[in-house]
């Protein structure tokens, strides 16, 4: 049932939820921390009842609520408009001004939840004068400090697990969290190893400078098609990109294939953009396969999620030969034979022995329909 609802939704809505929620449970177990913390401190009672609200259980709930959707609010606007917004702005210079934003919207919640949980301490025999009089003094006094505090340690924490889920990549990320892959597994996943064509002669024309740039435009372009196929991205190694699909996520409606061909369809609707600005308009060549890798983490100074198998380097080695071939896209038997063959237009290239090894790998070249 929740999985058939889950289907209901895009796969860059499901991720983007994925990615806000850590943000709301943040704030909700860190508000927890405070609030418990107080609670126990003053013996639930108001030392100062001019500006004190009693944390009952009707309060908690409302305080938690409250804390919760701040969070995701936080995480809504880190990850899908902040996070966009600074890209060439220096690392203090974002600071400063995510701090001014997330103080404004700190104070304004600040502004409307404490009169709303004073009124519900008061219940039915509430005067609004008096409410109006405490949230006064509250923002007057050292307690409104404390809290102002308290939601900027918040704050804190979620914007170093915003960054550091911005360089290592949620779904990575989320492993180290969970020790998935503490100890190594066996997994059936799909790789595409995905390269630029002529990079070398483009890279010497444009400069290190603009090629960089193009390269950032190249890599954006791909992630709306790379996260729509629910695909994840492995390695950014110079121009080459290596995606990544478990067998379950990448085979059905032909993911990994399409991945592949919505790519193109977005370099093909920015080509007058390329073309304007660099002069160039890049194109590239991939290769695909599917088999058994061990997953784990590995590294003394970094860590990082790795994958070790055959599938990897002959994934390589097809990409390796599309230039042989004067196509784009080369397929292994392996992964043909597991996906909908009705969907595209094929063509057996035949046993071909790829760089490195000894045993003919048949192999396909693909022509997406769409």
């Amino acid at each position: 049932m929740i999985s058939d609802m889950a289907d209901r939704f895009s796969p860059k809505f499901r991720r983007n939820v994925a990615r806000v929620i850590p943000f709301g449970m943040i704030w909700l177990f860190t508000g927890w921390m405070f609030l418990l913390s107080e609670a126990l401190y003053v013996g639930n009672e108001n030392i100062n009842s001019a500006i004190d609200i009693r944390v009952t259980p009707p309060i908690f709930a409302f305080a938690s609520v409250c804390i919760f959707l701040l969070g995701v609010q936080v995480g809504i606007i880190e990850t899908l408009v902040l996070q966009t917004r600074f890209l060439g702005y220096s690392f203090l210079r974002k600071i400063t001004l995510k701090f001014v934003i997330y103080l404004l919207m700190m104070l304004l919640a600040i502004g409307i939840t404490y009169p709303t949980a004073a009124l519900i301490e008061m219940g039915s025999s509430y005067d609004l004068s008096i409410i109006g009089s405490k949230t006064i003094q509250f923002f007057l006094s050292s307690m409104f400090l404390n809290t102002l505090l308290q939601l900027s340690f918040s704050l804190f924490l979620c914007l170093l697990y915003s960054a550091v889920s911005e360089n290592l990549g949620h779904n990575v990320l989320l492993s180290f969290f969970t020790g998935k892959y503490n100890r190594p597994v066996v997994e059936r996943r799909i790789f595409m190893f995905l390269d630029m064509k002529d990079s070398t002669a483009i890279a010497e024309r444009l400069g290190h400078d603009q090629y960089f740039k193009l390269l950032f435009d190249y890599y954006d372009l791909m992630s709306a098609p790379i996260i729509n196929s629910l695909g994840e991205v492995y390695q950014y190694v110079g121009d080459e990109v290596v995606v990544t699909w478990k067998a379950k996520q990448g085979l059905p409606k032909n993911n990994c294939i399409n991945c592949f061909a919505d790519i193109k369809q977005s370099l093909k609707r920015k080509e007058d953009y390329f073309m304007d600005r660099y002069g160039v308009v890049p194109h590239f060549k991939a290769g695909l396969h599917m088999g058994e890798v061990t997953t784990g983490e590995i590294g003394a100074l970094k860590k990082e999620i790795f994958f070790v198998g055959d599938v990897l380097n002959t994934s390589a080695r097809m990409q390796e030969m599309c230039n042989n071939y004067n196509v784009d896209l080369i397929i292994s038997n392996d992964l043909y034979a597991e996906l909908d063959q009705n969907t595209h237009n094929v063509q057996q290239l035949g046993d071909i022995v790829l760089k490195g090894k000894t045993q003919p790998t048949i192999v396909f070249s693909v022509l997406p329909m769409h």
